[in-house]
């Protein structure tokens, strides 16, 4: 066995500490001893709390400020749009052609919104800045749009025109749905001609008609529901006529089912020409048939 030297130490008892630890019987018991050195004293530290910005804070302070946005002259064509403007969501500042700024906005698309406001105000829409939002929630785009404004309102001392209380220029404006047709002037007031003649007038002189149960602002069954959402999908300029409707379209229910050899409705006719129902009308449009049926 190899002999191992160890250098003997000096062993008074203020400079050494004895470490020992339990052993079971026979088996060798391992002393060690080190010099004892008096710990190291730490400096004192002082610790700062640490506040975690909410996501939205963070995408805010990446957005360039508003000032150092290069603006961009608003496109003709919806091909200009696509090309030069991004589709992502966003904040957006529209200025006129005198380079004053009218109005502040934040959208999901941006090149849909500032295409909507060219067709609506051409006149105030002269150039663009635009800050594309990453990931965005409503809350990022609301931090967006704030940081903006604030800087404006820093700068200038004012709000934009089209950001003032009560201002709706830029607003999108929900369509005005048209109200449903009445074949007579009421049902007490004598037809001078048959209810077959108004229907087939109706019908020729306007390129769709719907016949359904109810108003098209409130169908009254799942059917007639069912083809005004599709006719409203693909933006068809239709008229409608409640079947249901007993003071002004008095007797209309029985006598278009004879007009048209159909029992049942909502009854849809294109161009003079039945085409359908729902269960028709709803094949076609999955198909992707009605584009080519409501251009002829």
């Amino acid at each position: 066995m190899a002999a191992i030297n160890v250098s003997p130490l000096s062993t008074s008892s203020s400079s050494l500490r004895r470490l020992s630890f339990y052993a079971p019987h026979n088996t060798p018991v391992i002393f060690s001893y080190s010099r004892f050195t008096p710990p190291l004293p730490f400096p004192s530290i002082s610790l700062r709390p640490y506040t975690i910005k909410p996501r939205s804070l963070i995408i805010a302070s990446a957005l360039k400020n508003l000032s150092e946005v290069e603006p961009v002259s608003f496109p003709d064509t919806p091909d200009e749009f696509a090309a030069k403007l991004p589709s992502d969501a966003g904040v957006y500042a529209v200025f006129d052609q005198n380079n004053e700024l009218q109005f502040i906005g934040i959208s999901r698309n941006i090149a849909g919104s500032l295409f909507t406001h060219k067709k609506s105000v051409p006149e105030l829409c002269g150039s663009v800045k635009v800050g594309v939002v990453n990931e965005p929630d409503r809350t990022a785009l609301t931090q967006a749009w704030k940081s903006w404004m604030e800087e404006h309102i820093q700068n200038t001392g004012k709000v934009p025109p089209g950001n003032e209380t009560g201002n709706t220029t830029w607003v999108r404006q929900p369509p005005k749905k048209k109200q449903d047709l009445r074949l007579t002037p009421g049902r007490h007031v004598q037809l001078t001609v048959p209810l077959e003649e108004l229907i087939d007038k109706l019908v020729e002189e306007n390129s769709v008609v719907a016949f359904i149960k109810g108003s098209r602002n409130a169908p009254l069954c799942g059917f007639s529901q069912r083809v005004i959402a599709i006719l409203e999908s693909q933006g068809v300029d239709y008229e409608s006529v409640d079947v249901l409707d007993e003071e002004y379209n008095y007797g209309l229910r029985e006598t278009l089912k004879q007009y048209s050899n159909w029992p049942t409705f909502p009854q849809v006719f294109v161009n003079g020409e039945l085409v359908g129902g729902c269960d028709i009308l709803t094949s076609m449009y999955e198909k992707g048939e009605l584009a080519g049926l409501f251009k002829k």
